[in-house]
């Protein structure tokens, strides 16, 4: 640790923070910041949205007195500085990395980290949840929710809005707002009032007025009047009528960066006990510069240089799959008028970021809405569109019952386009896209395909958007292989693999689903150096199969292994099984795949490897079914 931190080395949990002045509190927020820059810097992570989060997060744990009370973070890519102040500074190097911290409050991690998180919106709900558990179990600690502006639009977080104003609890939940900036006057003018309205006096003085009123003849319809007017007031200076109408008690905005405005605010409203939400605003990316200037590029980062944030990672030779498929896609729809884009708030992610400069009243953010976005695509199918659903493996699965009832069940048109696929890496468990063969393959009607490489995805894209029925297609994260691509797109025949090498008989049959196949040919490659004849199968569908090509090739094999990057249970290997099993086929089977468990955060090759999903793990189980 530099030389320079004075505050931050004596920080062992927050029950330190208790002691120190407000300036120390100010001092420690820089020393954090330079902490996580010094740390991140050679390794990446969610930068921006932590930094933006340091003095917020050192106020709430210097007045509730965690972890008794409750911090929920919502998503949880902001709570790097949770996990700093919470026993895990000198571990934090290892965020994110293999065996290390996860990037994300976990509960088997740390006491601290009261629930778990990844994918947004949840944390009012859990919040409500644990609240209405204290209060049925008799306790009196305080249950805060921190959510961002970001996961405010989803569906999710307006029902837990909704149903904790209803059940009136005792629950503090934190907008971070770090989209819109407070004026200096009107700023001012808020922040006063905020905190003046937070003050415990004012709420005694408000509720013995009321209480007053109530008790004289007609000052029931008074005490109504004096209510519209505090409301329309507020309504005046502040964006919180609609918090007050689902019950909520608003305060704010307040500057989430003015330590001396959060302490006393957050002292206040700790006294209260009703639902109160707190309105803060921040800025991604505080105190450093490039983050400030290009929050969106620097959410997640690579290796950075400290001096001026400028990446360490050299780039591939091969473009992302996120990269061909945005670029694909934009191709086709300057093609086909039909062709219109959707994501949920992942433009950038997703590779869509040209279609939205070039055919923007085409493209659709619908912000964090994935159930939205797919019944959304539904409407835009049934008029005769061609609506393509970009959106993150682990994140589709929101949405599966809008993809059952919205639109396969009517027979709509609509592609889904499940980036992120397989194993992400450091985002680990919660961001994996493990299950989403499993729960798309039982859909009747349902055409899902895997590409093994970039020119295999624009072909899989041109099939998918060629069939008129519901369609998935799903790809990695990461580099693509660096095949040379066709100058036109090639429509596949419905459920037609491509046989890559024909062992002939007494061979084992390898059948690969996905990218994966490129591996899996190295696998090839030195089990054939033993001996081992092998066929190769690319199944580019896991449904519907090519029941022909495969029936064929277990009839003459001596094995049979399938390999996907998919959980086993309900996955390719699983649709293989009932297809031998249907025709009375009898085999034995090798099937490679994430196993029945939730993977850890790490790189994709460590987690490959762990997993035996790496060549070495290939080759072991081809020469052991040749044997």
């Amino acid at each position: 640790m530099k030389d320079s931190y004075c505050i931050l080395p004596k920080i062992k949990s927050p029950r330190d923070l208790r002691t120190l002045s407000r300036e120390d509190l100010e001092k420690l927020s820089d020393e954090v910041r330079d902490f996580i820059l010094e740390k991140l810097s050679p390794i990446g992570g969610h930068l921006a949205s932590s930094l933006g989060v340091v003095e917020l997060t050192i106020a709430l744990h210097a007045v509730f007195k965690t972890p008794e009370d409750r911090i929920i973070w919502d998503v949880g890519h902001q709570s790097y500085v949770h996990k700093i102040l919470t026993g895990r500074k000198e571990e934090f190097r290892t965020i994110r990395q293999y065996g290390g911290l996860s990037g994300f409050p976990k509960r088997s991690e740390s006491p601290y980290d009261s629930f778990g998180t990844g994918h947004s919106s949840t944390s009012i709900s859990a919040a409500l949840g644990m609240a209405a558990a204290r209060d049925l179990t008799n306790k009196r600690n305080k249950v805060i929710a921190v959510i961002g502006d970001g996961s405010m639009n989803s569906g999710m977080a307006f029902e837990g809005l909704n149903n904790s104003g209803h059940e009136d609890r005792d629950l503090i939940v934190v907008l971070n707002d770090n989209e819109m900036s407070i004026s200096r006057n009107v700023g001012a003018l808020s922040g006063y009032l905020s905190r003046v309205l937070s003050n415990e006096f004012y709420f005694k003085v408000r509720k013995d007025v009321r209480g007053v009123l109530k008790s004289i003849p007609g000052g029931e319809s008074m005490a109504r009047i004096a209510k519209k007017m505090e409301e329309h007031a507020k309504g005046l200076i502040s964006p919180g009528m609609l918090f007050e109408e689902l019950g909520f008690t608003y305060f704010g905005p307040i500057d989430g960066h003015n330590m001396s405005h959060l302490l006393k605010a957050f002292g206040n409203i700790a006294k209260y006990q009703k639902p109160v939400l707190v309105h803060v605003v921040t800025k991604k990316g505080k105190g450093f510069l490039p983050a400030e200037s290009r929050p969106v590029t620097y959410h997640g980062v690579g290796p950075f240089n400290i001096k001026n944030g400028e990446s360490k990672v050299t780039a591939g030779c091969a473009p992302s799959y996120t990269a061909v498929f945005g670029e694909a896609l934009l191709k086709m729809a300057k093609k086909d008028p039909r062709i219109v884009a959707i994501t949920a708030a992942m433009t950038e992610g997703t590779g869509l970021s040209g279609f939205e400069a070039q055919l923007p009243e085409r493209f659709f953010d619908v912000g964090i809405a994935e159930e939205h976005a797919v019944t959304f695509a539904a409407g835009l199918a049934a008029e005769g569109l061609k609506p393509v659903v970009a959106i993150y493996s682990t994140f589709m699965q929101r949405a599966y019952d809008q993809i059952v009832h919205d639109v396969a069940l009517q027979e709509l048109p609509v592609v889904f386009a499940l980036d992120r696929a397989g194993l992400v890496g450091a985002d680990g468990p919660t961001h994996h896209g493990a299950f989403d063969i499993s729960y798309l393959r039982h859909i009747p009607g349902m055409t899902v395909m895997a590409p093994s490489d970039e020119n295999e995805l624009v072909n899989a894209l041109a099939t998918a958007l060629s069939l008129g029925t519901p369609c998935a297609l799903r790809y990695p994260r990461g580099h693509s292989v660096g095949v040379e691509m066709d100058k036109t797109p090639s429509v596949w025949p419905v459920g037609k693999g491509n046989l890559l090498k024909d062992g002939g008989e007494g061979s084992v049959a390898l059948l690969c689903l996905g990218t994966c196949l490129a591996t899996a040919q190295k696998a090839v490659k030195r089990a054939e150096e033993e001996g081992v004849k092998v066929s190769v199968f690319d199944a580019r569908f896991a449904k519907p199969l090519d029941e022909e090509a495969i029936i064929g090739l277990a009839k003459s094999c001596k094995g049979v292994v399938t390999v996907e990057e998919n959980v086993l249970q309900g996955g390719f290997g699983s649709a293989v099984l009932e297809l031998l099993a249907d025709n009375s086929i009898c085999r034995p089977v090798k099937r490679l795949g994430l196993p029945d468990r939730f993977v850890t955060h790490g790189s994709q090759i460590e987690l490959k490897k762990e997993i035996g999903l790496d060549e070495e793990g290939i080759f072991k189980a081809v020469t052991e079914a040749g044997r």
